[in-house]
């Protein structure tokens, strides 16, 4: 059974990899803020839970409209992480000012990484059937980070790409003291929920491995 992956993360990928699965990676081009400020605008503001879904989703669904799909029969695995803290969703911060800020702001804090995972059954073109799940993990910051390390560490670049502007699967792994649940839903996409997701659908977990 093959997969595809609707993302870009290569965090993702290295942990499909080390479930023993190859998937086809095929990110797909969702304009995030513009999505969540139209959804708001009708609806209110997102649960924590809600917004990592809704982009979850949006990033799965994106792939049949760049690419029908026709001789594919398989799942479509879409992702969307964001840290929460103090009641805001803090997503990639994209500019080294930006990430700097985020870390003066979270060092020595506790915060909770919010991940969304969207898998479609695809046949031929069609959704089939879909199943949707988002995960959180506690991580409390260390409190004795000093500016030089922050900027030492914005400079490596990074921060600037992931969600809450650090990642627990590189150089940032020094600056978390401690994690409270699922560490893979802090790297970016929960490998349980993935398998349980799998299965709701209808695909047992070893069909998907390759490895």
């Amino acid at each position: 059974m093959q997969l595809i992956l609707a993302s870009a993360s290569p965090a993702r990928l290295a942990l499909l990899r080390q479930a023993g699965i190859e998937p086809v990676v095929r990110p797909t081009d969702v304009d995030e803020d513009l999505l969540v400020e139209a959804h708001e605008a009708e609806h209110g503001p997102l649960a924590p839970d809600a917004y990592v879904l809704l982009l979850a989703r949006a990033k799965a669904e994106a792939l049949l409209d760049q690419d029908p799909l026709t001789g594919f029969d398989g799942l479509v695995l879409g992702g969307d992480s964001s840290l929460e803290l103090d009641g805001a969703m803090l997503g990639k911060p994209h500019t080294p000012e930006r990430a700097r800020e985020r870390w003066l702001q979270q060092r020595g804090r506790e915060a909770v990484l919010h991940s969304g995972h969207s898998m479609l059954r695809v046949r031929g073109g069609r959704i089939e059937d879909s199943a949707h799940v988002a995960t959180a993990t506690s991580l409390r910051f260390a409190a004795d980070i000093d500016e030089s390390e922050i900027d030492a560490y914005v400079a490596t670049g990074e921060p600037l790409q992931v969600a809450g502007a650090f990642t627990i699967d590189g150089r940032g792994a020094a600056f978390i003291d401690s994690i409270s649940g699922d560490p893979s839903t802090v790297i970016g996409m929960s490998i349980p929920a993935v398998r349980r997701l799998a299965r709701e659908l209808g695909v047992a977990w070893p069909r998907l491995a390759t490895a």
